[in-house]
């Protein structure tokens, strides 16, 4: 009998072990695959679905998959690639967008004809068909976006930046990398930080485009405070503009769309979010190679609900700082 149990315990720790793993691998693999796409690398997409196929309908922390990456950014031989291994042209994301839907919205004309001749449908948010009902963003409720600190990997995270109220570390939420906004332990109790937070969390929640940083959830249960947003590589414009001293004339013109489109996004009715602080240091770059920008850091942003299309927009107090006009002349 002892002999018995002492045999088959084991055997069980060693199945969860296995399990996890297994888990890992394929978190792993799903990152990987997406990070390709994202990449606009066709080989490294083909190789990893040659390996294993399951991989070409793989979804991310917003149930999008690799060919939505791909339709947004307009990347035709990964989408070509996808395709061909099947994948669900008409699989929809957390907020139902397709593909299609994210082509269209983003305007990349070849990849919305190649989706057409594979059978892509337009439904979602960005798309120009839409279903019977809008789809609205998620709502502010807060089973949609706490987030168990337990699930938050912070072994080999590192400083990516500092503020008054605290730290923004690079972290992994479920595999993925993200990047944490951590109040500080000794300020999260202070009522007017915590107001502050529960004020950025809002209007984070509501906003969903390409040229704005994404929310994706936040620790408001448990101390220290956390809001989790996508992690991107690449910096931010003000260390960039530093390091390249200067950009030509091109680059400046591709910088200053991305911007415009994400604070044009920012405005758009009946919302309208004024930042209040835009500044090379709160503008992100999604890799190394700067061929795309956020807009991030809505800690002083306001919210303003519009009546009317002819309203004024006003604001008082203290906002932006001097470098904001100083580094973008710079540009």
């Amino acid at each position: 009998m002892s002999s018995s149990k002492s045999g088959g315990e084991p055997s069980a720790r060693g199945s969860t072990s296995s399990d996890r793993q297994k888990e890992k691998a394929r978190l792993s693999r799903t990152s990987q695959i997406l990070w390709h796409a994202h990449q606009n690398d066709a080989s490294a997409v083909r190789k990893l679905l040659q390996e294993d196929r399951s991989l070409v309908n793989a979804r991310d922390y917003d149930n999008r998959t690799p060919l939505h990456v791909a339709s947004l950014h307009g990347w035709i031989d990964v989408a070509t690639c996808l395709l061909e291994f099947g994948a669900d042209v008409n699989s929809q994301d957390r907020w139902r967008n397709t593909p299609l839907a994210d082509a269209e919205g983003a305007k990349k004309h070849k990849m919305i004809e190649l989706l057409k001749s594979y059978g892509g449908l337009s439904y979602g948010q960005n798309g120009s068909h839409f279903e019977p009902k809008p789809v609205p963003p998620p709502l502010p409720n807060k089973c949609d976006w706490e987030v168990d600190p337990s699930e938050l990997d912070f072994s080999n995270s590192n400083i990516i930046g500092k503020g008054s109220f605290g730290e923004i570390l690079r972290a992994s939420w479920r595999g993925t990398p993200v990047a944490v906004k951590r109040i500080l332990p000794s300020l999260s109790d202070d009522r007017l930080v915590i107001q502050d937070f529960r004020h950025e969390v809002n209007l984070l929640v509501k906003l969903r485009h390409p040229n704005v940083v994404q929310f994706l959830g936040a620790v408001t249960d448990k101390k220290p405070l956390m809001l989790i947003t996508e992690y991107l590589r690449g910096g931010d414009l003000h260390q960039y503009l530093k390091e390249k001293n200067g950009l030509n004339s091109s680059a400046a013109i591709n910088f200053a769309l991305d911007i415009a489109r994400g604070m044009a996004y920012l405005h758009n009715e009946p919302n309208v979010i004024i930042h209040r602080d835009l500044k090379p240091r709160n503008v992100l770059l999604v890799n190394s190679s700067a061929d795309h920008l956020k807009v991030g850091d809505f800690g002083l942003s306001k919210l303003i609900k519009v009546q009317n299309s002819h309203d004024v927009y006003k604001m008082t107090g203290e906002t932006g700082s001097c470098e904001s006009l100083k580094d973008f002349l710079w540009i």
